[in-house]
């Protein structure tokens, strides 16, 4: 079947697009100033053990075979040893850190998602009208404003003024629920992907209403309500779906300036923290571990527009 095919295309494709993306990063890894062997030895140690130490390491192997060696633990989720701190495993690492920024970014996904696509339908319907001029202000301001710029206005009105919202993630009022430290944040990310998927849907809804089809179920007398969601809608979705995939990408990018700036312990502050450091094994698996997200859930998007679109599923059978 042809559908079976274009899921394995899919599949391969993620593969080699993560190959890739570990290849690069484990050459910046080996061309980046630092010595493992001799952090990892310490200070006094001596040539011998500095020796001994990168023979354990096995950076005495040629580049190809470190490579493979580093691609098989890292599909066992082993990426070594943090060079400084305690020098945890940066597995361990990346598993603390990364849930509080999937629960961040899953939180502002839905939120840009349902807010935008709602708002997109408003702005539709009302094209040209007072409602249609409001979302399409909004939006803008939504793109054009930065989250680096957006979060300090926030925290200033919220935080400072209003003392509602914790500051940052950091803060000891204890009568602050784990939930409104993530409040914030998830505004933050959430702007500019809601103000994208508010625009997409606008214009995916007004071609949409447009068609042939619309007019015709129209002329039939089909309910206002009906005809908007079952049958406008339900066709115009299909671009806001992809583009919710590619926006996810964003948020896990994005979420490195957000964490820093409000204290959070995800793994966009762990990269931070890495690349200040040079801390080359965790920015490795920061960045591959990153990357493998982003691919993920596009292929969740490819597999799920067929599910939703019948004549997408029949081009492919």
């Amino acid at each position: 079947m042809r559908l079976t095919k274009a899921i394995l295309f899919r599949l391969l494709y993620g593969v080699l697009s993560l190959l890739f993306i570990s290849f690069i990063t484990f050459a910046a890894g080996a061309l980046a100033p630092g010595d493992a062997a001799v952090l990892l030895s310490g200070e006094k140690a001596t040539p011998q053990a500095i020796e001994a130490k990168r023979h354990e390491l096995g950076l005495d192997r040629p580049f190809a075979v470190q490579y493979a060696d580093y691609v098989w633990k890292a599909a066992h989720f082993d990426f070594g040893q943090s060079w400084y701190g305690l020098r945890e495993p940066v597995s361990e690492l990346i598993e603390q850190r990364g849930w509080v920024t999937l629960q961040i970014a899953f939180l502002a996904i839905i939120l840009a998602a349902v807010v935008g696509i709602a708002l997109g339908t408003v702005a539709a319907i009302y094209r040209s009208r007072a409602p249609d001029v409001g979302v399409l202000t909004v939006s803008t301001l939504g793109v054009t404003v930065p989250n680096f710029v957006l979060l300090p206005v926030l925290v200033y009105f919220f935080a400072n003024r209003m003392e509602a919202l914790p500051g940052d993630w950091l803060s000891g009022n204890s009568e602050w629920l784990p939930l409104q430290f993530r409040i914030l944040p998830v505004i933050v990310l959430a702007a500019r992907p809601m103000a994208q998927l508010t625009r997409l849907t606008r214009a995916s809804m007004i071609d949409t209403m447009q068609q042939e089809f619309i007019k015709t179920a129209t002329a039939k007398g089909v309910p206002p309500m009906r005809l908007i969601f079952k049958h406008s809608l339900r066709n115009a979705i299909l671009p806001v779906i992809s583009a919710i995939g590619v926006n996810f990408g964003y948020l896990l990018t994005g979420s490195f300036v957000v964490e820093r700036a409000y204290s959070t312990p995800g793994l966009g502050s762990l990269g931070i923290e890495a690349i200040n450091q040079r801390n080359t094994p965790v920015i490795q698996a920061t960045v591959l571990v990153t990357g493998a997200l982003f691919i993920l859930i596009n292929l969740l998007v490819d597999l799920l527009l067929p599910l939703i679109d019948p004549r997408i599923r029949e081009a492919q059978v």
